[in-house]
């Protein structure tokens, strides 16, 4: 049966798992309808040695859009989305958020706002403050890093302190749920280690998953969790176990992946379709832990 129907707005590449090749197919198993535009459309991630593509524009959005608008489809119960380059289509985008919103007051807007990450920023200044100004105020869920934790709060996050506090910062501004997916722990002594922190403004604890990292480069990460955690969130309306369903997921494509691995270095596509049984009904094999936020 179908658990709603969402709109998702990210880059797409013809060959591999990115964007929208790595968000829509878990969507598609684990119950939603899915429509998608492609803000991008390259050849593959822009990792490999070259790629060739093009990008969506503010203008062409619209039109897609309209298209859409003309013929009464513009109805969602949820809205994802990721990966935006250009500060007019960002802005188009917020946009449309309002006017889904109005449409449908209960829709769910899951933001992943991809701007950087290990203290680098690859999005412009622009970007960053359409982000703070008109997409987090419309945001009911959002899925940052912890580079882009500190980009949205504005100062450094060395201590669950200050992780607290940039949380409680973003449910000030209206986001009902903030995940954090992927952080170091802050104790020196878990370098081999990765956070999950996940928080809802209704409660007074913070949840923790503490996992294994594991060895390679995996691209397209990202993009997969924010979609299986909307979907799980979605069918169980339970955070804790909407997390620990998506990072067990996730570590189970990540360890399939591995296990094709001839080197470290090796650039390898995720096993996305490999794992469908793992996306459908993954194994638990992480608990979360509840942290006071005071």
């Amino acid at each position: 049966m179908s658990i709603g129907k969402v709109l998702s707005i990210q880059s797409h590449v013809v060959h591999g798992y990115v964007g929208n090749r790595a968000a829509v197919f878990p969507m598609q198993l684990l119950g939603f309808e899915v429509d998608f535009i492609n803000s991008v459309q390259f050849s593959n991630h822009t990792q490999y040695q070259c790629f060739k593509g093009q990008c969506l524009n503010a203008d062409q959005l619209e039109e897609l859009l309209e298209g859409l608008r003309q013929n009464d489809l513009l109805e969602y119960s949820h809205l994802l989305t990721g990966y935006v380059g250009n500060p007019t289509f960002l802005n188009k985008l917020a946009d449309l958020i309002q006017e889904l919103k109005t449409k449908n007051p209960n829709l769910i807007y899951l933001c992943d706002p991809v701007m950087g990450d290990n203290g680098k920023l690859y999005v412009s200044k622009d970007l960053v403050n359409i982000y703070a100004d008109r997409i987090l105020p419309l945001a009911d869920i959002i899925t940052p890093n912890i580079f882009e934790l500190e980009v949205i709060y504005g100062k450094k996050i060395e201590s669950n302190s200050d992780l607290f506090t940039a949380i409680e910062y973003c449910h000030s501004k209206g986001v009902q749920t903030v995940i954090i997916s992927s952080s170091k722990p802050f104790e020196a002594s878990k370098k081999d280690k990765l956070v999950l922190y996940a928080s809802s403004k209704a409660e007074k604890d913070v949840i923790r998953i503490e996992f294994d990292q594991l060895t390679g480069t995996f691209y397209g990460t990202g993009d997969a969790f924010a979609a299986m955690f909307l979907s799980w969130l979605t069918k169980l309306n339970n955070l804790k176990s909407a997390c620990e369903h998506t990072i067990s997921a996730m570590l189970h494509i990540l360890r399939r992946t591995n296990e094709s691995r001839t080197r470290d270095d090796e650039l390898l596509e995720i096993k996305l379709i490999q794992s469908k049984s793992d996306i459908e009904k993954p194994e638990i094999i992480v608990k979360g832990e509840l942290m006071a936020k005071n």
